[in-house]
């Protein structure tokens, strides 16, 4: 069973959508974290994330946090569901640049795009631009990055993208990759869940 500690509307809520993907069972405790993004809420004692925020999961009694790390355990764990390539496949290198971009340049990008830092640093709007053309042109070859093969890393970027859309321009590409994610079975079912209350096992 791999418990998840989970806050709604948060980076929690994607890794429901990762749990629905992998079939496996689950059970979501809510816990209660600070959001800086409007000062409210207070850590939870009772969460084990190092930080107390979220995501974090245990597994076997194994402790992961954050989405990143997540994503790469749960999809090594359970490689049935096809979510990544496996270790020593040709397409693997390709996964964990995903992976990384998705957290080292593309989150970057989407947060400087939200709070308007673009217009006082050239810097981050040539970063931004370099973003936006990586992920123009792996829609184009295929309407996962990673083309035909939908992956753990279309869920980390298609759901920071969700949050973030207005952050980047219009493109009728990422709205139809946007599109393409949300409407996946397993993401409608996860979005149901996300904000339900109390301990819930599935």
């Amino acid at each position: 069973m791999i418990t998840l500690y989970h806050a709604p509307q948060s980076r929690s809520s994607r890794m429901i959508w990762l749990l629905e993907e992998l079939g496996a069972p689950y059970v979501i405790v809510p816990v209660s974290i600070f959001r800086p993004m409007t000062g409210e809420g207070v850590p939870d004692a009772a969460n084990p994330h190092p930080d107390k925020r979220v995501p974090a999961i245990l597994h076997d009694g194994v402790l992961v946090a954050e989405s990143q790390a997540i994503v790469l355990y749960l999809a090594e764990t359970f490689p049935e569901a096809g979510l990544a390539p496996a270790i020593g496949a040709p397409d693997r290198g390709a996964y964990l640049t995903w992976l990384s971009w998705s957290v080292a340049e593309f989150e970057p990008a989407l947060f400087a795009g939200m709070t308007g830092e673009l217009a006082g640093s050239p810097q981050k709007r040539r970063n931004h631009e370099a973003v936006v053309r990586r992920l123009d042109t792996a829609l184009v070859r295929g309407p996962y990055v990673m083309g035909q093969r939908f992956s753990g890393a279309d869920i980390l970027i298609s759901s920071a993208l969700g949050f973030g859309r207005a952050a980047f321009p219009p493109s009728e590409a990422f709205d139809a990759y946007l599109e393409r994610c949300r409407t996946r079975p397993a993401a409608i079912r996860g979005a149901a869940r996300d904000g339900a209350s109390g301990a819930q096992a599935v």
